[in-house]
């Protein structure tokens, strides 16, 4: 068999075989009409076209059996993923992957994935490695490429021609659907971040505000507690409106909720670090987070006492330079059972605050919280109040009503949770000038327009992935916020671009990178006093 028959096969079975989402997407957005039917068919020929070209292109014999073999395992862990999820495998979800644990991934297997990996990947990766293949010589390799290639580029150009005005209005209208075409996508992410990680620059980190003073005006100790959420949607708490009582606990403390927050991105590896950068969503990139220090940092400067500890998969680099506690297994973490605990963190924190002696105090917490897809483990069995729950990774199997119960008990137990933060706070109100900050990292769609998880291209990301729950509390001897005001301005739109300056700004800090303008808790005063006036 020469090279170009195996190419051509392969490129068949990829196109028949791996890509259901795509297709299923593409006709979700057109109507059922014999003349989508003829467009889809010719999306078929075109997306079969691009494939062989690529395979052409790159298979030279002594790679040609390896590289297909990887080609068909990636296109089958893509398509199932995609299949059971609706999510794409973009340059992001491709970081996500390589910063993402053995914990974190061990919920997202199946028999399914197995099925998917025997069926689509493996079975035909035995049928190109026993293929028996004809060897020529370079020349005439180089022009059968040279004809194939022109072969395909005259297939997609008729297709164009033939449908040019379907084709400018799904490029123009529809270019999300781009990213479920399998394995194009997944070549392409997976390169282009093998590229940016293998081409960069020896890291250098550049140091931020080492101007920052700490300018606390009445001399008393601040103790500021941020607690980082994981996967917690604003609509699903009920201090939001949401109508099942997912919030018992914070409800009866006087706690100030901000309803319309916006995450910085639609996963964990670019959220958290966005998060403490101090660039902002439209500044952000992973490179550039990399190789500067963040909020962390700027209040080391300043001498306030900054400890991280971590129940999820890691600070994502933010921790790097300070205290930096592991509570993800029962190693630290003493409240541990099918899983490790988000309250196993308060454990100890008391004799932690106890010796820092002098100066601010500044602690985060990242929380495991409603990480998916199974949001039943996410809990202890005592906060199962909805019933019945999922019970499986493979969310299209349950229904919406398991999935919303599973997910709303995981809720309940952060509820539980920053009670608990508060409860601790309280206890150091005689000391300190307490305060707590929570704000989730990402939302997750939970099965809505069939699709579930989060990490989608912002552009393609439904609201559910960006609206994510945040909240304060404060102490009764934080007289520095005006708390009425704050409560009136919480309705308002804030982002995670808020985050890094509303910290500074409750610490005292004094910097030149501190921009008061979106210091949450100034901004409520400024627009209070502009009221007034």
């Amino acid at each position: 068999m020469h090279t170009t028959w195996l190419n051509l096969l392969v490129t068949s079975f990829l196109v028949l075989f791996t890509n259901q989402a795509f297709f299923k997407n593409v006709a979700a957005a057109y109507p059922d009409t014999p003349q989508t039917f003829v467009f889809i068919t010719s999306l078929g020929i075109l997306l079969a076209g691009f494939i062989l070209l690529l395979l052409t292109l790159l298979s030279w014999r002594p790679i040609t059996r390896a590289l297909l073999i990887a080609v068909l395992l990636l296109a089958s862990v893509t398509a199932y993923f995609m299949d059971s999820y609706n999510v794409v495998i973009d340059t992001g979800m491709i970081r996500n992957i390589m910063q993402t644990d053995i914990r974190e991934s061990l919920d997202l297997f199946d028999v399914r994935l197995l099925v998917y990996v025997l069926l689509l990947g493996l079975l035909p990766a035995l049928f190109v490695l026993r293929a028996p293949l004809k060897v020529r010589p370079l020349r005439h390799e180089l022009l059968a490429k040279l004809k194939v290639t022109g072969i395909v580029a005259l297939i997609i150009t008729s297709q164009l021609l033939l449908f040019g005005k379907a084709y400018a209005s799904f490029f123009r209208e529809h270019k999300p659907l781009r990213y479920y075409s399998n394995p194009l996508t997944g070549i392409w992410s997976t390169g282009k971040y093998l590229a940016e990680s293998g081409a960069a620059e020896p890291l250098v980190v550049a140091a931020l505000g080492t101007d920052a003073v700490n300018h606390t005006l009445d001399g008393q100790r601040e103790l500021v507690v941020l607690v980082v959420g994981e996967t917690a949607r604003a609509d699903r708490f009920s201090l939001n409106g949401y109508t099942r009582e997912t919030n018992p606990l914070l409800s009866r403390e006087d706690v100030i909720s901000l309803p319309n927050m916006q995450a910085c991105g639609t996963s964990t590896a670019v959220s958290v670090p966005c998060l403490f950068s101090g660039l902002g969503r439209d500044g952000y990139s992973d490179d550039r987070a990399r190789r500067r220090e963040n909020l962390l940092d700027v209040l080391a400067h300043a001498g306030v006492h900054v400890l991280w500890r971590d129940n999820n998969a890691g600070s994502k680099g933010v921790a790097d330079r300070v205290d930096y506690q592991d509570f993800s297994s029962p190693e630290y973490n003493p409240v541990c059972d099918e899983e490790c605990r988000d309250e196993g963190m308060l454990a100890g924190l008391q004799d932690y605050i106890d010796s820092t002696g002098k100066g601010d105090v500044f602690i985060v917490l990242h929380q495991m919280g409603n990480h998916g897809p199974a949001y039943y483990k996410r809990y202890p069995p005592e906060f199962e109040h909805f019933a019945p729950v999922c019970r499986t990774n493979q969310l299209e199997e349950c229904s919406q009503e398991e999935i919303d119960n599973a997910y709303d008990n995981a809720i309940l137990y952060t509820d539980y949770f920053l009670s608990e933060v508060i409860d601790l706070l309280r206890r150091n109100d005689g000391h300190f000038q307490t305060a707590l900050m929570y704000v989730s990292d990402h939302g997750e769609s939970l099965g809505e327009h069939g699709i579930y998880l989060h990490g989608l291209p912002w552009l393609m990301a439904p609201d559910n992935q960006k609206q994510v729950a945040a909240l304060f509390w404060f102490g009764a001897d934080f007289k520095r916020i005006d708390v009425a005001a704050l409560r009136r301005a919480s309705a308002a739109d804030w982002s995670h671009d808020n985050v890094f300056h509303t910290v500074l700004g409750l610490l005292d800090i004094e910097t030149a990178v501190y921009e008061p303008e979106l210091d949450i808790t100034r901004t409520a005063q400024a627009e209070r006093q502009l009221t007034r006036n």
